[in-house]
């Protein structure tokens, strides 16, 4: 085991995979010779070079049209996407074509891309590179959706990705790539669909996941104090997402309570409270409980941002909501 930085080890996962088979190639932009905005892919330019490293113009659409005309021939290309935000202009690419293309020639035709999308806000980057976009994806059939929230995860699920014959979007959130953890130095791809029990408990269940998986914890461990037992899942794979954790755990505690960044309204959040609902209703004895971000624009003021994003805090209230069994609106309008 070794320490090692979120974004490093995906840094190790690209090489890893691009060793290992010579049709895995990174586009998009400034992640050739500056190494990504976020620094990423540094290194990688010089050791690969431009035919497997690719800058690009300033044009999502082209990029990932590009990478996925090399996937439909064979290629397994990587995509960076700079900020989430500017996926909106390459949609038709991923969910008209990309993601439909198997179903479409009966599995004869597959689309092997990889799109790492920068998500999440990094603290007052305002409303254009901000926003917090898996539901779209988690929405469109036929695209598989993960979401490390550490470094040996974010290895194991981009190789899991680039090897994958759909497309897979990878969501990584800005602030966890300055984040180390105990990295095995060898690791393989993570089985899609599998997650992990982050922290034990028997009174409520918390499932959470990228960077607001912390302050889940934060407040788990505030609460052990007042006697409150809180077992925290990270389902790391949105699509397949792993139904059997989750039961496994509310036959345990009888109670969920889901957290994440994103908009409330229509969020990941919504989906795993109506699987358990639906699928999982004689476990539950109590309410389920969302503790998201308010339906509104991320605004660039610290103090404004602070009000819309789930802390501890907010999610501790929540918790010891959903243990009275009286949940309430706990995330803003």
């Amino acid at each position: 085991m070794r320490k090692l930085r979120y974004g490093a080890a995906i840094a190790e996962a690209l090489a890893e995979e691009m060793e290992r088979d010579p049709e895995v190639f990174l586009i998009g932009e400034d992640i050739g010779e500056a190494g990504g905005v976020f620094g990423v892919t540094r290194g990688l330019f010089k050791k690969f070079g431009p035919d497997r490293v690719f800058d690009t113009p300033i044009s999502e659409e082209a990029i990932v049209g590009a990478a996925v005309g090399a996937a439909l021939v064979g290629a397994r290309p990587v995509v960076e996407v700079m900020f989430g935000d500017f996926v909106t202009l390459a949609m038709d690419m991923l969910v008209n074509q990309a993601a439909k293309t198997s179903y479409m020639t009966g599995g004869r035709i597959g689309v092997p891309v990889t799109v790492r999308m920068v998500t999440g806000t990094a603290g007052s980057t305002a409303g254009q590179h901000s926003q917090s976009l898996e539901a779209w994806f988690v929405h469109t059939p036929g695209l598989k959706v993960v979401a490390p929230s550490n470094a040996a995860d974010a290895k194991g699920l981009v190789k899991a990705a680039i090897r994958d014959p759909d497309p897979v979007m990878v969501f990584e959130h800005k602030l966890l790539y300055g984040r180390s953890d105990q990295v095995p130095d060898q690791v393989d791809p993570l089985p899609l669909g599998e997650g992990r029990v982050v922290r034990e408990g028997e009174d409520v269940t918390v499932v959470s996941y990228l960077h607001t998986l912390y302050a889940a914890l934060e407040a788990a461990e505030r609460l052990e104090e007042e006697g409150i037992s809180v077992e925290v899942l990270d389902p790391r794979s949105l699509v397949p997402f792993d139904r059997r954790l989750l039961s496994d755990s509310l036959r345990k505690t009888g109670r969920l309570l889901v957290a994440h960044e994103a908009p409330r309204r229509g969020g990941v959040g919504a989906e795993i409270a109506a699987i358990a609902a639906e699928e999982m209703w004689d476990l539950l004895g109590a309410p389920i409980t969302r503790v998201c971000g308010a339906n509104t624009p991320m605004p660039y003021a610290p103090e404004l941002e602070g009000f819309v994003i789930p802390d501890a805090a907010r999610i501790a209230e929540g918790i010891r909501a959903t243990v009275k069994g009286s949940p309430g609106r706990l995330t803003p309008v």
